[in-house]
């Protein structure tokens, strides 16, 4: 982890370091969607079954130099998890409002890779368990914290069309319940598309 936090400093040192020089396109605003892996980290020694869903929403980006761009982002998102035993499974389904902030570095013209804070509000959770039985099927629920907050790192591509193709990881840092400090895992894959 500390690894982690090392690479983002140094991106963001880097940042401020480069001389600025103007693209073309200095700002530049999108849509984005698409796939999330997402599970849930208890104690940060186990992880849940992964549980389907999407996300989509707007993004800007701006350069603040040739080959840096900052990114914020407001994200619908489905998340959430499984526990699967012997006695059944048990699923939540998590809604959030993301916020990412990414700083994204381009090595290349074409290339990038990312890194950066994000805090999420959750608007939604549904809890089901499944026995296999329907007389022992029961629904129970589990209220999330309505606040979580991580980093996310990631890399993509980006065309001269301003089409996007990336893939981004997020490890969350705050606890969605009080026992056994379970954290948001969340593996995501994306397009986006300026307008």
């Amino acid at each position: 982890m500390k690894t982690l936090y090392f690479t983002i400093a140094l991106m963001f040192i880097t940042s401020i370091t480069l001389n600025a020089q103007d693209r073309k396109n200095s700002a530049s605003a999108g849509i984005k969607g698409g796939y999330n892996l997402s599970s849930v980290s208890f104690d940060g020694t186990s992880e849940t079954s992964n549980l389907h869903g999407f996300h989509v929403g707007i993004y800007g980006e701006s350069y603040i130099g040739k080959h840096i761009a900052i990114q914020p982002e407001i994200l619908y998102s489905q998340q959430g998890y499984k526990i699967i035993d012997d006695n059944g499974t048990y699923t939540q389904k998590l809604e959030y409002i993301n916020v990412p902030l990414m700083l994204k570095m381009y090595p290349v013209k074409s290339f990038f890779i990312e890194a950066g804070p994000q805090i999420g509000f959750s608007i939604s959770h549904k809890e089901t368990f499944d026995a296999g039985f329907v007389l022992y099927d029961t629904e129970q629920e589990f209220e999330p914290s309505n606040f979580d907050w991580g980093v996310n790192v990631g890399a993509g591509f980006k065309s001269d069309a301003g089409v996007s193709l990336g893939a981004r990881y997020h490890i969350g840092q705050s606890d969605i319940y009080d026992q056994d400090k379970p954290k948001n895992r969340v593996v995501q894959i994306y397009l986006g598309f300026e307008f």
